[in-house]
This record gives C-alpha cells, structure tokens and sequence, in this order.
C-alpha cells in the first residue's frame, strides 16, 4: 500500500514534468522547418499544459499544494533538460518522443503499484502519459528526414542513446532524493529481481521506439 507521501510525490514529479515540457516545446516549436510541423509540435505544448493542470488538480484534490510538490524535482529535471537541449528540430522531435518516452515509461511502471490504492489518481497518471499523437508526429517527421538525409540517421541514433541515459540518470536523482518513491519502487517490484524486470521492459520500449523511427538502438 503506497503512503500518501509516496502518491503526492510521483504527482508532483509529474506535474513539474509535463510544466517544464511545455515550455520546452513551446520554445522548440520556434525550430521547426515549417508552418506545420511548428504547429504539431505548439499543440503538442498545450496538450502538456492541460495534462500539468489536471496533475495540480489533483494534488489540491489530495489537500497537497501542488507548486510544494513539484519543488523537490526542480532540481533533477532541470539538470535533464539542460543536458539534453536539442541544437536542431529533429534533435527536438528525437528527444519528445524518445527521451519523453522513457521517462513516461518508467513514472508509467511506479504508477502502477498506486492502483490498488488509488485507482482515480492512477488512471489519472497513465491518461497523462499517454503518447497520442506524438508518436505518430516523429516517426513521421524522422522518416522523411532520414530518407531525404540518410546521413542524419547516425547522428539521430547516438543522441537518442544520449537521451535515454540522461533519462535514466534523472529517474535514479529523483529516487534517491525521495524516500517514498523509492519504497514505492522496490516494494511494488517485491524486490530487486523485480525491479530488474522492470528495467529490461523500459529497455524493450525503447527498442520499439527507436525500431518505429527507422534508427539503430
């Protein structure tokens, strides 16, 4: 059974997420080649806007505050963020789809160990973290760059073997910093076997990702 610690803190982590990957493709969108590839990627933005505001209601809903709960993951995320800046479009593209993926991955995995507690705020989280049309958006905009560009595969391919180990290490900053996601991790698994499994799913995820946009893992 989760402690109410453990749920408000994977809702804060969350809601500063999907805060912070606003502004992020806000700002990437700036980047995009044309009118419409700028205007996928700005209504991407508003869909995270929306998804950080039904986090924070939810939050407020559990009696928490929520710009109090996010505060403790600042820190990790904007180190993320600042280490995985994306220098071109496809760079921004890669990073929502891939590096976003496994995050949403892994927070996916530790919401489940709150169903059996709080089966609203679960679904909450898995409704967030659902990939919609972002998927759909860079495969389709990787692909066409990758067959007009085959050179670019390359490159493409070691960043987002770059984002996913910046990922990875922003998920272990943030269970080390709070006790109760990390309860919340290992006791959910039952122990580390479990949470080995858990691992090696991310790592077959990412491997379906990387097989949809036509890169190397």
């Amino acid at each position: 059974m989760p402690s109410p610690d453990a749920v408000v803190d994977l809702l804060g982590v969350l809601a500063y997420g999907e805060l912070s990957a606003f502004d992020r493709l806000a700002d990437d969108a700036r980047m995009a080649p044309d009118l419409a590839g700028r205007a996928e990627m700005s209504a991407m933005a508003a869909v995270e806007f929306g998804h950080y505001r039904l986090l924070a209601d939810r939050l407020v809903a559990l009696g928490a505050d929520p710009a109090a709960a996010m505060d403790p993951f600042t820190a990790a995320l904007e180190t993320y963020h600042s280490l995985t800046e994306p220098s071109t479009w496809l760079e921004g593209v890669v990073k929502a789809y891939v590096g976003d993926g496994i995050a949403a991955d892994f927070y996916r995995e530790v919401a489940a160990f709150v169903d059996a507690a709080d089966r609203d705020t679960a679904d909450l989280i898995r409704d967030v973290l659902a990939e919609g049309e972002r998927a759909a958006f860079a495969v389709r905009e990787v692909k066409a760059a990758v067959a007009e560009r085959p050179a670019v595969s390359g490159r493409l391919a070691l960043w987002a073997r770059r984002l996913v180990g910046e990922a990875i290490s922003q998920a272990q900053h943030v269970l080390a910093d709070r006790d109760s996601l990390m309860l919340l991790l290992v006791e959910g698994s039952g122990d580390l076997a479990g949470v080995a499994t858990l691992i090696s799913r991310l790592t077959d995820r990412h491997e379906e990702r990387m097989t949809a946009l036509g890169l190397s893992s």
